[in-house]
Order: C-alpha cells, then structure tokens, then sequence
C-alpha cells in the first residue's frame, strides 16, 4: 500500500511544521481529509491555537475549535508523521541577501525525528536549488537516513493570499514536485485530496523553486510600474487613479495599483531569484530596478506630505502626523515586513513622531519587531496630517466628520489628508477644500 493510500485511510499522519499564515490553513485544510499534527516552537501560538482562537484570522476562531489538528510544540510529535510539510518563512537580511536560517532550522528539526518511508514537502519559497543543496544535506545530518533510499523529498511551493477568502488553497492550481515520478506521484495525490482546482506536476524541484519565486517576482515589477507611473502623473497633476480607471477598460490591461509593497513575498522573493542569477554571474537588470523603486515609496510619501505641509503653513518639526494602518495589507493582522515602517522612519527624519492606528494588527508583533506602540482611534485630534497608509475596512467607512474631529480646528485647507490606497472619494474632499493627495 502507498504512503498516499496509507493517509487517506488515517493509518499515517501528516506533519505541518510552521504553524503561521500558510502551515495553519494548510494544516486544517488536510485535518478534513487525514491525521494532521500541527508543529509549532512558538508555545504561545500552540496555547492559543489550542483554546480555538486564531491569531491570523485566516480561517477564524469557529475552524479552528472544530479542526481536529493536533496542535504541539514537542518536536519528537513529528516522528508519528511519515508526510512532512515544512512552511516556515524565508525572510531577507538587512542587506537584501536571502535569511534561510528558519528554514535551516526547521529542516533539522525534521531530520531528528525523520523515520524510514518518509517524505518531506517544503513549501517555503526559495532560490532554485536550495531543496536538494540546502535542505537535504541537513535532513541527512540530522536523521542519520540516506536521500532517496530512506527518505524522499519533494517541493510544493505555497500559494496562500494571506487575507484573501477567495483564492484559498482549496482553489488555487497547486504547483507539486518531487525528486523522483514516483514521489511526485505521492505528493500529488496526497494535494489532491484537499486541492480542488487540481495540481500541476512540475518537471522537477528545481523548476517548481522558479515557478513560485517569478510568480511575485513579476508582481512586483508590475507594482513598480505603477509606482513610477504615479510618480510621473503627480509631476504632470494628472489623478493616477483615473488613468488606470481609463486604461482599465482594455480588456487585456493588467490590473495593478501604486502603493506600499511589504509583506513577506511580493517584497522579498525577487531577492532570492536576483541572489542566485549574482552566484551565476548575471546582475539583474529589471527586477533590482522595480525593487529599487518600491524600496523608495515611504521616502516618497514622506517628501509629499512634507510638501504639503509646507503649502499649508504648517512648520514640519512641530507637526502632528497620524498613520491610519500598519499591516503590510488591509484587513489582516500581519505587520511582517510593512513597508508602513519605511513612512514612520522617514518622518523621524523630520523630527516628526507620528501617531499609528491599526485596529486589525498584532499589537505585541509590532511592538516586538520594531518597538511601535500603537494608539487608539479617540487619541487621534489637534493633528496637521493624517496618512492613510492601509485601506482596511474600518477606515473606508470613515466619513468627512470622522476625519474633521482628528484634525485641528482650522481651514480645511491647512488639513493635509494622504490617501495612498485612494479609498477616498478625491473630488469629496478636495470640493471640502482638505489638502488631499494620493499616489
């Protein structure tokens, strides 16, 4: 009998390792279909997970308590598995250079508890390459077993949208690999049980690795065109989002939008693919331009705004500024990467300290990952500026009251009000007379 036959029939179980946006969901996609443990070194998340409280909001509270996941952070959990998907996070350094230390770390914990007959699927997105030079080496150190003889290994890059509850795993295409046909085969199959819209069978790890890192590599550089678009259009006093309003109405005009690109994808993997093409000789000439542009956003909403404090008469080192928003996305509590952080920097610079709202974020994340403590909606009044850094739900609600109680008592036209994600109605607020701008 197969390893697949052997998890359909619950007399093997599967592993997640990484229990956070992408391993959770994935976890109790398949805890419908198969014995599933949960494995987490984040304690606090396993506590939580177990009182059926979800802390990334991706499937909810209700999924959660229903899910028969078994939630753990001992690691020796993972010998009871023979399937083992590893979602961990592949950060960027400091210096953009690709961070594979959770993903290192992980494949260790995997290769102490590996057992014969096993197979490890990594979900994480990286170079091509880095599962059989990486990650298999260490998975042979630590487990003392032989690749390809004792243990098989395939890859299976995630797709997750995290805050989309539309494309789910469930109905995303999933691209699957595997080191031989007959592990491909495992690994599809073992997919196929939760993927709906069917898998794709790559020809080989290597070209499942490319497939994933190019997927955001090409949104990002459509991101950047945007961004430099409305870079052009606001010297031209052209509304950017009425062109692309305009544009839009050709039936094959990509559908992208200025503004912020953080998160831990969009903004990161075109560094791993620019990473390996340096090693190989080859300096990317397209995607380090698009990056270079998105890198450079906060700086140049900060110049906006300072500009438009200045033709409001407002001097810029007592400003009060207010950031509405400090999730990478809307609608999620996600502060990994923001590029929100990038605006607070730049607006330091001016001495300026502003006031951050995020109704959606993880308070301790932020607070942990850069030291931002964040206000309530009521302690927001008496400001200069007020950015709209994040377009979530809460904020498009707002009406012109909401945002005249948060400003100071004085014309509308010294009320500089930024809307990077255009929820606004422009012609609303600029008929008001508010010194509004948008990318």
């Amino acid at each position: 009998m197969s390893l697949y036959e052997k998890i359909k029939n619950k007399q093997e179980k599967i592993s997640l390792v990484g229990l956070g946006y992408v391993g959770m969901p994935i976890a109790v996609a398949f805890a419908r279909k198969a014995e599933v443990i949960g494995f987490d070194t984040n304690k606090e998340k396993i506590d939580l997970y177990k009182k059926g409280i979800d802390p990334t909001k991706e499937v909810g509270d209700e999924a959660i308590k229903e899910t028969t996941v078994d939630f753990t952070s001992d690691e020796t959990r993972l010998q009871e598995a023979k399937f083992h998907i590893v979602a961990v996070p592949t950060p960027v350094r400091a210096d953009h250079t690709p961070d594979l230390t959770p993903l290192e770390s992980a494949s260790r914990t995997v290769g102490r508890n590996l057992t014969k007959g096993s197979i490890v699927v990594f979900e994480s997105t990286v170079y091509p390459g880095v599962t059989e030079e990486v990650c298999v080496p260490i998975l042979e150190e630590a487990s003392g077993l032989k690749y390809g003889v004792d243990f098989k290994v395939g890859y299976s890059p995630e797709r997750i949208n995290p805050g989309d509850k539309v494309h789910r795993l469930e109905t995303i295409v999933k691209v699957v690999s595997g080191m031989d046909a007959e592990t491909l085969d495992e690994v599809a199959k073992v997919y196929e049980l939760v993927v709906d819209a069917g898998v794709h069978r790559a020809e080989s790890i290597k070209v499942a690795e490319a497939a994933k890192v190019i997927e955001n590599s090409q949104r990002d550089i459509n991101i950047a065109f945007m961004n430099e678009l409305s870079i052009i259009f606001n010297k031209l006093d052209i509304d950017t989002k009425a062109v692309l309003e305009a544009a839009g109405t050709k039936w094959n005009f990509l559908n992208f939008s200025p503004g912020l690109v953080g998160g831990h994808c969009i903004g990161v993997d075109p560094y791993y693919l620019t990473y390996k093409a340096e090693q190989m000789g080859y300096h990317s000439q397209i995607i380090l331009s698009g990056r270079k542009i998105n890198d450079d956003m906060g700086k140049y909403v900060v110049e906006n705004v300072v500009k438009n404090l200045i033709k409001a008469d407002v001097p810029v080192k007592e400003a009060n500024v207010a950031i509405l928003g400090f999730t990478f996305k809307e609608n999620m509590p996600d502060t990994r990467n923001t590029r929100v952080i990038d605006i607070v920097h730049e607006l330091e610079e001016y001495g300026i300290k502003p006031m951050i709202v995020d109704p959606q974020a993880d308070a301790k994340e932020a607070e942990r990952e850069y030291g931002i403590h964040f206000h309530s909606l009521e302690d927001i009044s008496e400001m200069d500026a007020v950015v709209i850094a994040v377009g979530h739900e809460e904020f498009s609600h707002f009406t012109q009251d909401d945002f005249d109680k948060m400003f100071k008592g004085q014309k509308n036209e010294n009320k500089v009000l930024i809307d990077l994600k255009g929820i606004l109605n422009r012609k609303e607020y600029e008929a008001a007379g508010y010194r509004y701008w948008r990318l």
